[in-house]
Formats: structure tokens, sequence, C-alpha cells
């Protein structure tokens, strides 16, 4: 049963404006996330405000306890620990699945958990 759904696009020059001041970037991401596509970053961010608007709230949880990474396929997925692996576990979630894309500027991200 699906107990989540979350949608989020970044204009990724906004969000680009936004990395090159105050070390965002280090607050959002784990060095694992870090890298210098900018699109991809974007990506990332779309992904974790997906999972929150899923998830239905931000309260409580750490930025670094969502890590968002490809499989050898290329495919995205969450890797969870703290304060979002115990919320997904208080919620019931099974199953998180995730997809971003990349296009005329924007990034979004896509969220669906299942019980």
């Amino acid at each position: 049963m699906i107990v989540g759904v979350g949608i989020d696009v970044t204009p990724v020059a906004r969000f680009a404006d936004a990395a090159g001041r105050s070390g965002l970037l280090a607050r959002l991401f784990t060095e694992a996330e870090i890298d210098s596509s900018m699109q991809r970053m974007a990506g990332r961010f779309a992904a974790k405000e997906a999972l929150v608007k899923a998830l239905g709230e931000s309260d409580g949880l750490s930025w670094h306890d969502v890590e968002v990474g490809k499989d050898e396929a290329g495919r995205p997925y969450f890797a969870f620990r703290g304060t979002v692996a115990a919320r997904i576990a208080e919620r019931g979630i099974a199953h998180v699945h995730l997809s971003i894309t990349h296009d005329a500027g924007i990034a979004a991200a896509v969220v669906v958990c299942e019980s």
C-alpha cells in the first residue's frame, strides 16, 4: 500500500547560486554525494525534498541521514540511517521508490513510499 508520495522540482541555476554561498552543500549532503555537477546535485536535493514530502514532515530529520546514490544500472536509490531510518520504520515503510530527472535547467524527483 502507498503511504506517501512526494515530488520536488529545483531550478539548477538557482541551486548552483545558493550552493556557492555559506557551506550549503556541506549542510545538505554527505561527502559521497558531493561532486562537480550542479545538475546532479540539484537532482539529489530535489530527491531529498521529495522524500520529506512523502514522509509528511521534516521535524527532527537530519539531511546527512539520507544519502542519494545510484546502482550499477544507473538507477537512483536512497540509503537511510539515523533519524531518517527511524522515521521510515515508525511509518511502517518497507520500500521507497525514487526517480530523478534533469531537463531544460530543471532537476525533478518523485518519491513513492510503500508499506
